[in-house]
């Protein structure tokens, strides 16, 4: 069981036959979860559980790999891309080393795309291990599939603002900027003072978070921290900074925080979608009137508002600063 609202989406589907009526009480749905918590489950999704489970037993061999092996992808070999494998405590949140080990991941591009050939950070070729030669192609199944999960949430929002349905997918999302990330994180002790990830806020639209059965994720809600537990066949979905932004706060990015005291091995597979590279996120054209979502300051102090430039702009100075070092040698 959960505090957070479980949402049918496949009325929302491109595939999808939901009726002008089912889509928009679907919406209404999201709209309500997206002012309350910002946080949500969504079933209805139409991704086949064969494709998750592919992704969780690939995943898995990679993470049991020796140390050096894991390191043969590592960052550091990425280059500007900022793809590859980091381990246990080179990731910061506010400054203080996580508690996991992972790999990046991002839409992958050809070297002769124009925007690898610019330089641009972020964009370019993943990094998989040879190893374990079935990750790569699951990985670029889950994240095409997860793209078309994540317009269809975004289609809801859309109807939710009283917005088109495809007003996001014609603009912000027409080229979406994809990242996708495994995480692994080791047990912790219940009265130990370390987070597998510590408190913060994802930087773009949307989070589609697969995870196994272990628990450990916590939302900041109005009533304080609350487990968000895994729900089998549902993925747990998040708004981010830049759907705060675009809403003046109507919609809140929700700090959230994981501690795995599970005694197992927790794995974790978060999808983020987000505006394109290029996109400038002014308010949206909603009514004024719709107010702030009452809420206690950001942990970093941050007015969201405040913040000119493109999405890239922001991303970069997000990603950036959870890895100091690798900052200094490609930035």
């Amino acid at each position: 069981m959960s505090a957070l609202p479980v949402i049918d989406i496949s009325s929302l589907l491109t595939s999808g036959r939901g009726s002008p009526a089912g889509r928009n009480a679907t919406a209404r749905e999201i709209a309500t979860a997206c002012r309350d918590s910002g946080f949500f489950y969504v079933t209805g999704h139409g991704v086949p559980s064969a494709l998750v489970e592919r992704l969780d037993a690939a995943g898995r061999r990679f993470f049991a790999l020796p140390h050096e092996q894991k390191m043969e992808i590592a960052m550091a070999r990425g280059g500007r891309a900022w793809r590859g494998f980091f381990p246990v405590g080179a990731e910061l949140t506010s400054g203080r080393p996580d508690l996991k080990e992972g790999v990046y991941f991002g839409a992958e591009l050809p070297d002769d795309d124009g925007r690898v050939r610019a330089g641009v950070p972020l964009h370019g070729r993943n990094l998989f291990p040879r190893q374990v030669p079935e990750l790569g192609p699951a990985v670029l199944e889950y994240m095409t599939t997860l793209t078309g999960v994540a317009q269809s949430v975004m289609r809801g929002i859309a109807l939710g603002l009283d917005l088109d349905e495809d007003y996001f997918a014609a603009g912000y999302t027409a080229d979406p900027t994809i990242l996708f990330r495994m995480f692994h994180y080791p047990p912790t002790p219940a009265d130990a003072d370390d987070w597998g990830v510590g408190e913060h806020t994802d930087y773009g639209l949307l989070t589609l978070l697969a995870q196994d059965r272990y628990g450990g994720l916590q939302v900041h809600t109005r009533d304080g921290w609350i487990d968000a537990p895994p729900l089998p066949g549902t993925f747990v979905c998040n708004i981010g900074d830049m759907l705060d932004k675009l809403t003046g706060g109507h919609y809140r990015s929700t700090p959230h925080r994981v501690r795995n005291v599970s005694g197992h091995d927790r794995l974790s597979y978060p999808f983020f979608f987000d505006p394109s590279w290029t996109a400038e996120v002014p308010p949206l054209p909603i009514r004024r009137d719709l107010p702030a979502t009452a809420g206690r300051p950001r942990w970093d102090g941050k007015d969201l508002r405040a913040f000119t430039g493109t999405y890239g702009d922001y991303l970069l100075s997000k990603v950036a600063g959870v890895f100091p070092q690798l900052r200094e040698d490609v930035l």
